[in-house]
């Protein structure tokens, strides 16, 4: 990291959580502590992600972000799994799905919006992100309303095996877009034909009076690529550490967060929605914002929407397998309030990222959207 303060910080939160999970008994010191250390690691994974995804290239390295973006909701999804905090758990998806589609995108949105009028990328991408959130949609409805007639294994049964469909559907589609429809969704992702970019020609300097070639070239100065802070094996050996100590850390929060949550009075589905989410999203808060404000908006709403779309399709079904291995069953049955608060998220980060550009004020929608879901969770 070049900022001289991050790197004692790091340290600095990591010897409090330490201190605090073996030496005090404060549930909520614990908690505040394991927050404080995770931000400060989600950040170092998000980093050395996007170190590792230089080196992989634009697509698949809006894939690894989001991938190991994901990690941190992912562990501490595994270890509530574990504690049998079911309910949790589906907010802390919930959360997940909606902050990535709402907070994440809105505010790469509002930031990259602010300092460039309009930003564009793949319109084919941007079509299917939108048909599969209409997927997940529908994923998570079904088991809902049809589990007034079942019972409780026909429960489990179907959830199994959406479940199952929804992980073939996730890879197929990491197939098709990495594979059969590489060049069409990955050598455009932000928007700018393969033979025609302008990063290919950085002499040629637009002429006042000329907005159509000023939107694309006016940033082409920012828009090439810095060089990443570490080699690549130096990137992989942090990515694997800060995944370890993000593990390490979810842990030792899941195991206070259930009394600090009625210590505060808050319910769980606030808690996992809302608190669990945001620190979880850590990695993609700050590489997506990061990309959107460089004009790489393409992999920002890759990181964000990507991110979205591999909870619901891949992480929510692989911790009801998960479940199975724990003796811990769990089902895909969400409550009302979070299928309606993934429904709205994905309407609306679907009408303003199908035409495959945004503005500023896109991105306020998006987070007026996000307060007023967070709003209705608290009082709930």
């Amino acid at each position: 990291m070049k900022q001289k303060w991050f790197l004692p910080l790091l340290i600095m939160s990591t010897l409090l959580s330490i201190g605090a999970h073996f030496f005090l008994h404060s549930q909520p010191t614990q908690f505040a502590t394991a927050c404080f250390s995770l931000l400060f690691w989600a950040a170092l994974l998000g980093k050395a992600t996007e170190s590792v995804a230089h080196y992989a290239g634009e697509r698949l390295g809006g894939l690894l972000n989001a991938t190991f973006g994901n990690a941190a909701e992912l562990i501490i999804a595994f270890f509530l799994v574990k504690a049998g905090l079911f309910d949790m758990v589906k907010a802390s998806i919930t959360g997940s799905i909606i902050g990535n589609l709402l907070l994440v995108l809105g505010l790469s949105v509002l930031c990259g919006g602010l300092r460039y009028k309009i930003q564009r990328f793949n319109t084919m991408l941007a079509g299917h992100n939108a048909s599969l959130m209409l997927l997940a949609v529908i994923a998570l409805f079904i088991p809902a309303v049809f589990i007034k007639g079942l019972q409780g294994t026909e429960i489990h049964i179907l959830s199994l095996s959406i479940a199952g469909a929804l992980i073939i559907g996730y890879f197929l589609w990491l197939f098709f877009s990495l594979v059969t429809h590489r060049k069409e969704l990955g050598d455009a992702v932000d928007g700018m034909p393969e033979e025609h970019s302008p990063l290919d020609e950085p002499e040629k300097v637009p002429t006042v009076g000329t907005p159509a070639f000023a939107a694309a070239s006016a940033p082409v100065a920012e828009r090439e690529e810095e060089g990443p802070e570490w080699s690549k094996g130096i990137s992989l050996l942090l990515l694997l550490v800060s995944t370890a100590f993000v593990a390490l850390q979810s842990e030792w929060l899941v195991h206070s967060v259930e009394a600090v949550a009625h210590a505060l009075g808050w319910s769980e589905l606030f808690v996992g929605a809302f608190l669990i989410a945001i620190i979880g999203n850590a990695a993609e808060h700050s590489a997506a914002v990061f990309l959107a404000m460089k004009n790489r908006i393409g992999a920002a709403v890759e990181i964000a929407i990507g991110s979205s779309l591999q909870v619901a399709l891949f992480v929510a079904p692989v911790l009801v397998f998960a479940s199975y291995l724990v003796g811990k069953p769990m089902d895909l049955v969400f409550s009302g309030y979070e299928l309606a608060a993934i429904a709205v998220s994905a309407f609306i980060a679907s009408s303003i990222s199908r035409d495959g550009s945004t503005n500023w004020y896109e991105g306020v929608l998006l987070l007026l959207v996000y307060v007023i879901l967070g709003t209705a969770f608290f009082v709930v």
